[in-house]
């Protein structure tokens, strides 16, 4: 049940017709891992927080630089230094108390995602590395967990919903992460964030349409974007959709699995 002092903080969602009270209770028992608090889990933890998302687990396993504070909101010039995880909790109990911060300043890896993913209703990834981005989507697909998954380039990033444990209106799987991308770029082929660079606030804009998904899924209205990639260019502004469906061929969910638990990330390790 929801607190009075509850009631006032968030009564502009109460009374919005598609949360009301019974979705602010559910975003008040929903329990979220967010993977990364950096350019992308920054604005989202914050949103989460502000929503009221009961426990929101943050994965992290670095520490705040100077270099961050351009575009990683949650962390302020003090924190320098400080664990992300701490800096990031910190920041979320002075928006708002009411939320738990479940602290995990460890790398994600195959030998702890499983476990770590398994105690949380929805998973998000906003990590800067494509090893990671598979990690954690082969481990919420394996654990029927959903997955709310962005990434940033220069100017661009995309954003999907990953439910490839169920089943569309249609009958057919949802699509897998490898049904949209079956297979990594060859090392060294993406430039990293501090070789090609990063808009700020464009960080910004994906994040919070991260919080805006992760609320969706849990409360429940609208059309989400699982078997949809939206695709977002910050030079237009532009914003796109691309659908895109199960392939029977994908090594996870398709006619022929092959991947069936986390050992081939612990081999490319």
């Amino acid at each position: 049940m929801l607190q009075s002092d509850e009631l006032e903080r968030y009564a502009r969602h109460i009374v919005l017709h598609e949360i009301g009270g019974p979705g602010q209770n559910a975003l008040k028992q929903a329990r979220v891992l967010v993977v990364g608090a950096g350019g992308l889990g920054a604005p989202l933890l914050l949103y989460l927080a502000a929503a009221g998302v009961g426990t929101l687990g943050i994965v992290d396993d670095d520490t705040v630089s100077l270099s961050n504070l351009q575009r990683q909101v949650i962390h302020g010039t003090p924190d320098v230094g400080r664990a992300k995880v701490e800096s990031a909790a910190a920041a979320i109990a002075a928006l708002n108390p009411h939320v738990a911060v479940e602290r995990h300043p460890v790398r994600l890896g195959p030998d702890n995602a499983l476990d770590l993913i398994g105690r949380y209703d929805l998973v998000t990834d906003g990590s800067d590395n494509f090893a990671t981005r598979y990690l954690v989507s082969d481990a919420c697909c394996l654990a029927g967990k959903p997955l709310v998954t962005a990434a940033l380039g220069v100017f661009d990033g995309t954003l999907t919903t990953l439910r490839p444990f169920e089943r569309g209106p249609d009958g057919t799987l949802n699509p897998t992460y490898r049904c949209l991308f079956p297979e990594p770029p060859p090392p060294g082929t993406v430039p990293t964030c501090a070789e090609a660079g990063i808009l700020g606030a464009f960080a910004g804009v994906l994040g919070t349409l991260m919080a805006v998904e992760v609320v969706r899924e849990i409360v429940g209205f609208g059309e989400g974007l699982v078997g949809r990639l939206l695709m977002v260019d910050g030079r237009g502004p532009r914003f796109e959709t691309l659908r895109y469906a199960w392939d029977p061929a994908n090594p996870l969910t398709g006619e022929h699995p092959t991947i069936t638990d986390l050992s081939g990330h612990r081999r490319a390790a």
